[in-house]
């Protein structure tokens, strides 16, 4: 037991000592821009849809547990590089629940009766939002771990 802590300091010293770049606000600000122009455009597209109004609820649900499901993959992914403990069960519903909801959005659009530049859409907005909230976490947890470092 206390040889797998000591391992698990080493590793937080050497994420330490091998991390030190902060991100340039001008990253952060195109993260954030990216974020909420994905999202924003996925509601528009979805308020001003010629859908049933579950349909719509389908997508906004699927939006929402994408965004949920990528920023707890990129936390267990951090965590574990971090050497903070991360079990293997949350590790793998983490990437389990983020291919679901890809699947669910695809499948879904699959089988709507939209045009396909709505779908394509749809699509590339949901993407963006993904990635986005992907790259706003990484931003976050940088700038944080950062600051923890420095004091």
């Amino acid at each position: 037991m206390e040889n797998q802590v000591k391992i698990q300091t080493e590793k937080k010293d050497k994420a330490k000592e091998e991390f030190n770049a902060k991100p340039t606000a001008a990253f952060i600000a195109a993260s954030w821009a990216s974020l909420l122009i994905g999202m924003v455009s996925f509601c528009v597209g979805l308020w001003n849809a010629a859908m049933e109004f579950n349909e719509k609820g389908y997508y906004f649900t699927v939006l929402l547990f994408g965004l949920f499901s990528v920023i707890s993959v990129q936390k267990s992914v951090r965590d574990k590089l971090e050497g903070i403990p991360v079990t293997d069960i949350y590790y793998g519903v983490s990437w389990f629940v983020t291919i679901a909801s890809m699947l669910l959005l695809v499948v879904g659009l699959w089988n709507a009766t939209l045009d396909l530049s709505e779908k394509g859409f749809y699509g590339i907005s949901f993407f963006l939002s993904l990635f986005a909230a992907i790259a706003v976490q990484k931003n976050t947890r940088d700038t944080k771990f950062l600051e923890q470092k420095d004091k």
